[in-house]
């Protein structure tokens, strides 16, 4: 799979810092969850679900990205999950729910398919400090979250829910931060964000080529970033690189 702004695909092909990024994530939540079956909802390449060292079933809309994955998968909508109400112990959906222009649906979806003493955790990226606060630059996302706005979806369909935040080693912020300054000189030449009015399939193309270009060359500093470049914590959330809310509790009838 050709590297896009929408997905990861490899270490390589994905830029190895956002890799190792979503790799942590899966490492980093599997003590949230209980024992049991678990549904990795928006689960693309499914590079890492083995990390939760439990039986997952993969759900995403890319045929291709679900192809040759070793485990039970199905094509589907986030927001139309093929599942039975209460057929999973718990569901992860890392940076997924941002790709949805209705993300209340996915998560009254996650509410219902799993058990009443489930949990499910979702992982997306801290719109404070993932491009510009005031703007989605990604136009493959059709929303991004702070914090408290993240708490209060997942409110709306679950008890109990708590944010963490995933944090980066110093090495990692080196290589991001001159990632954000490339992307700050490109949209400076568009003073008057005139590509608000373009159509996002243009947009969308347009970012991939972007990251292509800038994530091309070889980078040794780029290169040694591992999963363990990455922290969970509840400090400090509006500086975080990707929130987590752990949901527990799923209100449905």
């Amino acid at each position: 799979m050709r590297m896009t702004g929408e997905r990861v695909v490899t270490a390589a092909g994905g830029h190895n810092p956002t890799w190792q990024r979503h790799v942590a994530a899966y490492r980093l939540i599997a003590d949230m969850l209980p024992a049991g079956r678990v549904l990795d909802l928006g689960c693309g390449v499914g590079h890492s679900y083995r990390l939760l060292d439990r039986d997952t079933i993969g759900i995403d809309l890319d045929i291709v990205a679900l192809t040759g994955q070793a485990r039970p998968t199905a094509r589907a909508d986030m927001r139309r999950i093929p599942l039975r109400d209460g057929a999973v112990a718990s569901l992860v959906s890392v940076q997924s729910v941002e790709h949805v222009p209705d993300p209340h649906r996915v998560l009254l979806e996650a509410a219902r398919v799993i058990h009443r003493d489930g949990s499910a955790v979702f992982v997306t990226p801290n719109r404070l400090t993932l491009g510009r606060p005031d703007e989605i630059i990604d136009p493959w996302h059709y929303v991004e979250f702070d914090a408290a706005e993240l708490s209060a979806l997942a409110r709306s369909a679950f008890g109990t829910v708590e944010i963490y935040g995933l944090r980066g080693s110093q090495r990692y912020l080196d290589v991001r931060g001159r990632e954000l300054a490339s992307l700050e000189r490109v949209l400076a030449i568009d003073r008057w964000r005139l590509r608000r009015l373009a159509p996002r399939r243009f947009r969308q193309w347009a970012y991939s080529f972007s990251m292509r270009r800038m994530r091309g060359s070889e980078d040794p500093l780029a290169a040694a970033i591992t999963e363990h470049d990455f922290t969970l914590d509840r400090e400090g959330l509006d500086s975080c690189l990707d929130l987590v809310a752990c949901c527990r509790g799923p209100l449905r009838p």
